[in-house]
């Protein structure tokens, strides 16, 4: 992509610092991202990268707008709800309002194993903005095997926990978790509610470190799992090392992309 001088404007405080610069914003510019749901993580994570001028982005999502969706997702409003539009094609359209150079290739679908292939395979890495672990085990598999970064986060009642991935590099989640909790054992946001400013945070916080990556700043990436309640005000750093034992970036098995 190349960019005019009043395109580059609008980078200009971004540019500035120093981390990214100039070589940095012509990097995002290049780079593209899916992102695997454009909920409560995903809405907010959409139009940060778009604002920061990453100049593709694959959105997919199956689910339409309601009014229970305003309080913790970016990019939509009340008379989306009200008309039930598809996420995609609402935030497509906000995206295009808020940086029209950005490309944005909306998919009405669920990221699940059979698809995410052709989602993912001209991208330069995911952000999970999914509501299940099988899902992000599923990224997980797929960003190991094709050395795909993605940035693993969620968010339930007022606890977040993120954690990026680069293959070969750092723990993947399958380091981390040992398989996904057994189906309806795991508590969701319809159940147990979420706190809207919770999902923002964890969400910017997420976006950071996919811009780092895409600007070809890896080495400024966290090497951990961060817990935050933000009820409490309490943050957990927790050491996510490479586990010597684990199938998937150790032994090569891709039990939940293969199933």
């Amino acid at each position: 992509m190349t960019a005019s001088n009043d395109d580059m404007l609008r980078y200009q405080r971004q540019m500035a610092f120093g981390e990214i610069g100039l070589t940095g914003q012509r990097a995002l510019q290049a780079a593209s991202a899916l992102i695997a749901g454009v909920g409560g993580l995903g809405s907010w994570a959409a139009e940060l990268l778009a604002r920061s001028g990453v100049g593709r982005l694959v959105i997919a999502d199956d689910d339409k707008v309601d009014l229970t969706n305003i309080h913790r997702q970016g990019l939509y409003d009340q008379t989306d709800a009200a008309e039930g539009k598809p996420k995609v094609h609402a935030a497509a359209e906000r995206l295009a309002e808020i940086n029209s150079a950005v490309i944005v290739e909306p998919h009405q679908l669920r990221v699940d194993a059979g698809n995410i292939a052709s989602l993912a395979g001209r991208t330069d890495l995911i952000i999970d903005g999914t509501d299940n672990f099988l899902a992000r085990f599923i990224i997980n598999d797929y960003s190991v095997k094709y050395s795909l970064p993605w940035i693993f986060a969620g968010v339930v009642a007022s606890e977040a926990q993120l954690m990026p991935v680069i293959p070969s590099k750092t723990a993947c989640l399958r380091c981390v978790f040992d398989a996904p909790p057994p189906p309806c054992t795991d508590p969701t946001c319809r159940e147990i509610g979420v706190l809207g400013p919770a999902v923002a945070t964890i969400a910017a916080m997420q976006t950071a470190e996919a811009v780092k990556i895409l600007a070809g700043r890896s080495d400024a990436v966290s090497p951990f799992l961060t817990k935050i309640d933000f009820w409490t005000n309490q943050i957990q750093r927790l050491a996510a090392d490479r586990s010597p034992d684990c199938p998937c970036c150790r032994g090569g098995h891709f039990d939940y992309l293969d199933a």
